[in-house]
């Protein structure tokens, strides 16, 4: 397993930022990781692809591990 991933861990992700003016890449990030309007959360297993996604728009969410 890599360092990162941990067995059973996932990650609250909340938009707390708008996508309004931000670039295709950020709007198209959000998108694909289920958010849509601000203060929405999703949560997601705790993977180096999920991590980058979050990478790209740490500027407009916010990050929580949760244990499952």
């Amino acid at each position: 397993m890599a360092s990162t991933e941990q067995q059973g861990k996932k990650l609250k992700v909340t938009q707390v930022r708008s996508a309004i003016g931000r670039k295709q890449n950020q709007r198209e990030t959000l998108k694909s990781l289920g958010l849509r309007k601000i203060r929405q959360t999703a949560e997601w297993d705790d993977n180096p692809q999920v991590r980058g996604m979050i990478n790209t728009v740490r500027h407009l969410v916010t990050v929580e591990e949760v244990s499952s």
